[in-house]
């Protein structure tokens, strides 16, 4: 029964000739170099025809390559060429193209508007040129791409770049506005030329901007939406806020500055009333004293209450140097001891809770007590375990001052100097200077102050102005976070996250929020549409008053804000009272709502995005504010995944700066700089190959180096690809392709093989893997075809009849190769890609790639059989060559010995006859002639090398498997070097081999 089964296969091998793929089915029982490809050719990945060396007589006679693709381009050829191409190639009219084709999936990748503040930079090309390779690929699969650009067009760094050294002093609103939109319109153009150049598809007259009316309206309609639900209000509470740029900042508009130093402060405050237990105690041993520490000594005016964590415990320590009784977290009192350089001796433990009731006497302020109260806050890693809590200047301590109902008055102004309310001494000075200063002169002078010392730690910054911060209460509008969270984290856990470890961050930042400070006091922005009563303050504002401002906007764009009368936005229907009553608000809203809303303003139909792709600086900013806002309104996140990329970096690994000279301006890297031989014209392909090549996930570098890797690499490609045109020159797939049923065993195994690359392909654009289509591209190059088909191929391919069934098969092969490569790298390299198919045969005039569609594989070309055949084959080659290492195949004669069974009958079908010059076989081999037999003659001469082993096969997943041993012997050759192909099939040196006849043509092998 076995016997028949494998007499079925080897029928259907016979029959169907069909193709093979290496590695699968096949398990060698000897070790064997599975790289077919790796000791056959010694070229560098060039292929060099051996025929192209034939003396001069027959040098017409052989078939070489022909194109006029060029195999490098510099300089300004180049950029010229690229600019051609796109041109040509109808770049810019692209995306409308695929928007009007009919389609049944579209595909929107939701584009976080740039900040248009400054001209375009690698951060850009990174992040631009990752979302296009994507958006191709989709195209050419198939898909309807959605993808509009925009640009975040409000806010201070606009403002502040706008105005320059003029400030806003003297200047209107509106004559702020002014300045500012002209600036962002100048940078959105500078940014958008530059992104066309980079080959950027998309409609560029349809751009979003968070300055238009229209999309000012659709925020505005977030706004009330929200604001209807109770999730937007007032009140006045701690917020971050900026004395340079004199406005409240929210979490996402800070840096922290890791190297920040602090004058870091120890300090008593004396207890005016013991708690009850303690009293009980040691309340005869004197004065006790409790010892905060804080890195902000300019906030010890505003205390209010000193807090203990109530399940810790607390000693009172006596001072040795001193005697002085100081009350300390327990935990705490060793290292207490180092940093005073003095032994601390215990002289009474209390638990946390036994602390309620104690009262403390505040050290700068006579007469003013603040109590001892419990906090979960307070934690042991540095300190005493005792926090001075300053409701006004800290968001923890403003939590304990709404549970128990303390007072938060703010001591600071809006230019980060104490107000009067901190005294006559302390009035007017810079708290973050001269007034911390003098906080702490105050604390020595009253003997409160026990250690002073610099403190190295995070802090945050303004990320616009560069400057530390403050925290200080101020009124302003607020998103409750805390009332979105839990639905926020149930429907990020349906979202996919690349890569998957950025989730936690992504939740971290939910956490750390539980509130969004969204007014700003500025006026380049939206305005929040509020009215306020010009005595008592309240607002006005409700659905019928943010409805009829969003109305106005749609209409005549914010600045109507301004321009307008009062009785226009506020008309008798939908006022409370008189018109005069009341007074514009001033405040705009913060530019993460204007972009977090983008959502509402751009996407089509579900307002959902398949994904958003960003940097990790998003994490807390775009990515939340759009999710945050989402879920406040339709209650789903507004994009399926998310993609989440590193920054970039110089080659040295430190980040970019015009004082340090790496700056990589990418204008400079496509058109080259002043000195070419420096700063040479390296195209906008060669940037889009670094983008695809980079981890995106960690820091990207780019330099020189980077830069150069990228252009040779390129330059390899075009290499392989001039190749392959040369040797289409000629045929047309339309009329000459070959069946792949008559086509040669080795020709279906590639094509087996670019069907299985083509998936693999397409999987890793699927993920993402712009770098891993780069690695399977450059590997199936260099393993699969330079290597291994192309050194085989390469006498066929010259030296057979023009119109032969082996050559057009070879043909038919090479234009399904280069129409699979080219595809396959066009969202990477859409110029080289247009570039290549206006050389390829087989299109018609005014074709362009990207309108063809994606890789054209076909099933058909997996069949299984001659596969193992092909794979048997490479096995034997192998042993072959591992027995001459160093030496050509091609002079030696092979005999190989296939004991009788399935691997024989395999291996029959690839040469017809016993002993053949120009069988299958014998290309494979690269042999001059080769021999099966089911065993060795006895003759063999004594310089004959013999190798062996033993190949498994396995087919139909296991049902047929047999294990069979070959032998092969290979003896130098009798023939001679044919002065025609080179191959040696002569009978004399001067004579051409038998496929050649004397009138320059070629008899089919």
């Amino acid at each position: 029964m076995l016997l028949c089964r494998i007499s079925a296969v080897s029928q259907s091998v016979a029959r169907w000739g069909t193709s093979v793929r290496r590695g699968a089915l096949l398990h060698p029982a000897l070790s064997f170099n599975t790289s077919r490809c790796q000791n056959v050719s010694s070229t560098d990945g060039t292929v060099h025809p051996a025929a192209a060396q034939g003396a001069g007589p027959y040098r017409d006679s052989v078939l070489l390559p022909r194109t006029e693709f060029p195999m490098k381009l510099t300089g300004q050829n180049l950029i010229d060429r690229e600019v051609q191409i796109q041109q040509e190639c109808g770049f810019a009219e692209l995306y409308s193209w695929q928007r009007e084709r009919k389609a049944k999936k579209e595909y929107c990748l939701h584009d976080g508007p740039p900040y248009a503040n400054g001209d375009p930079h690698v951060g850009h090309a990174l992040n631009k040129i990752l979302k296009d390779i994507q958006n191709r690929f989709e195209m050419l699969r198939g898909k309807q791409v959605h993808y509009v650009p925009g640009w975040d067009c409000h806010g201070l760094p606009i403002e502040l770049k706008a105005l320059g050294e003029l400030g806003t002093s003297g200047l209107s609103p509106l004559q702020i506005r002014q300045k500012a939109r002209e600036f962002a319109e100048g940078a959105i153009a500078r940014q958008r030329a530059a992104f066309q150049r980079w080959g950027v598809m998309a409609d560029w007259d349809k751009c979003y901007y968070t300055f238009d009316g229209t999309y000012e309206a659709a925020q505005l309609k977030v706004f009330q939406d929200m604001h209807s639900k109770g999730l937007i209000y007032q009140d006045y509470k701690p917020v971050f806020w900026s004395p340079s740029s004199r406005t409240a900042l929210a979490e996402a508009e800070l840096e922290y500055n890791p190297q920040h130093v602090s004058k870091a402060i120890y300090a008593t405050f004396a207890l005016a009333t013991l708690p009850p237990k303690m009293a009980e105690a040691v309340g005869e041993l004197g004065s006790i004293s409790v010892l905060v520490w804080t890195t902000q000594p300019w906030t010890i005016p505003a205390n209010q209450a000193v807090c203990f964590m109530p399940n810790a415990q607390y000693s009172v320590v006596k001072r040795r140097d001193s005697s002085q009784l100081l009350l300390v977290a327990t935990e705490r009192v060793s290292s207490l001891a180092t940093l005073l350089s003095t032994e601390l001796e215990t002289v009474g433990t209390f638990t946390g809770t036994e602390l309620e009731g104690g009262v403390c006497q505040h050290p700068t302020i006579p007469r003013k007590e603040v109590p001892l109260l419990p906090a979960n806050f307070v934690t042991m890693g540095k300190g005493t375990g005792l926090v001075h809590t300053a409701p006004a200047h800290g968001m923890e301590d403003y939590s304990v001052a709404s549970h128990f109902k303390l007072s938060v008055e703010c001591i600071v102004d809006e230019e980060g100097r104490f107000t009067e309310l901190a005294g006559p001494e302390l009035q007017s000075l810079s708290v973050m200077g001269e007034g911390n200063d003098a906080v702490i002169s105050m604390l020595k002078a009253v003997g409160s102050l026990v250690k002073e010392e610099e403190c190295v730690h995070s802090y945050p910054y303004d990320w616009r102005s560069k400057e530390p911060v403050v925290i200080r209460p101020s009124k302003q509008w607020f998103i409750d976070i805390a009332s979105l969270k839990d639905k926020a984290k149930e429907v990020l856990a349906k979202v996919r996250v690349i890569p998957e470890s950025a989730r936690g961050s992504l939740l971290a930042h939910l956490d750390r929020r539980p509130y969004w400070c969204i007014s700003r006091q500025r006026s380049w922005g939206v305005p929040i549409p509020v009215f306020y009563h010009k005595e008592t303050g309240e607002p006005l504002i409700n659905k019928h008053t943010v409805s009829h401002v969003t109305q106005l906007f749609s209409e005549k764009g914010s600045d109507c804000w301004w321009e307008l009368p009062l009785e226009s936005l506020l008309p008798p229907e939908v006022k409370a009272g008189e018109v005069t009553d009341y007074e514009r608000g001033d405040d705009v809203l913060d530019i993460w709502f204007d972009s977090g809303t983008s959502w509402a303003a751009v996407l089509e139909g579900e307002a959902l995005a398949d994904v958003y792709v960003e940097g990790k600086d998003q994490i807390g900013g775009w990515f939340q504010s759009s999710l945050l806002t989402s879920v406040a309104v339709q209650k789903r996140a507004p994009y399926k995944a998310l993609m989440i990329h590193d920054f970039v970096i110089s080659e040295k690994g430190e980040k970019m700066s015009k004082s340090l000279g790496n700056v990589v301006d990418p204008d400079t890297v496509i058109h080259g700089g002043e000195d070419p031989s420096v700063s040479p014209a390296y195209g906008v392909d060669v940037l889009r190959w670094w983008v695809a090549e980079s981890n995106v996930f960690s820091e990207v570098q780019i330099g020189p180096n980077v830069l150069n890797s990228a252009r040779d690499s390129i330059n390899k490609l075009r290499n392989t690809l001039k190749f392959l045109l040369g040797n289409l020159q000629g045929f047309d797939p339309r009329t000459q392709a070959v069946d792949p049923k008559e086509m040669h065993y080795i020709d279906q195994y590639l094509l087996h093989l670019l069907r299985n690359y083509s998936m693999k392909m397409t999987d890793a654009y699927n993920d993402f893997g712009a770098g891993r289509a780069i690695r399977l591209l450059q590997a199936f190059i260099t393993r699969d075809l330079s290597k291994f088909y192309f050194s085989i191929i390469k006498d066929r391919l010259y030296c057979d009849p023009e119109d032969s069934l082996g050559r057009r098969s070879c043909q038919t092969v090479l234009e399904e190769i280069l129409d699979g490569v080219t595809r396959s790298i066009a969202p990477i390299l859409p110029h080289l890609a247009e570039e290549v198919y206006l050389h390829a045969p087989g299109h018609n005039e005014g074709e362009t790639m990207f309108r063809s569609g994606w890789i054209k594989s076909s099933p058909v070309w997996r069949r299984p059989g001659l596969e193992e055949a092909v794979e048997g084959a490479c096995a034997i080659r192998d042993s072959f060559l591992s027995s001459i290492p160093g030496r050509n195949a091609a002079e030696y004669e092979l005999t190989i010995e296939i004991e009788p069974g399935l691997l024989f009958e395999l291996i029959e079908s690839l040469q017809d006859e016993p002993t053949s010059s120009y069988s299958q076989l014998t290309e494979l081999m690269m042999s001059s002639q080769t021999t099966l037999t089911s065993a060795l003659p006895r003759d063999l001469p004594a310089d004959a090398l013999i190798s062996n082993g033993s190949f498994l096969i396995n087919l139909e997943g296991g049902v047929i498997r047999e294990d069979s041993a070959y032998q092969v012997a290979a003896v130098p050759t009798s023939m001679a070097r044919c002065p025609r192909c080179r191959r040696y099939t002569s009978s004399s040196p001067d004579c051409p081999c038998p496929r050649y006849i004397g009138d320059g043509t070629t008899l089919s092998a």
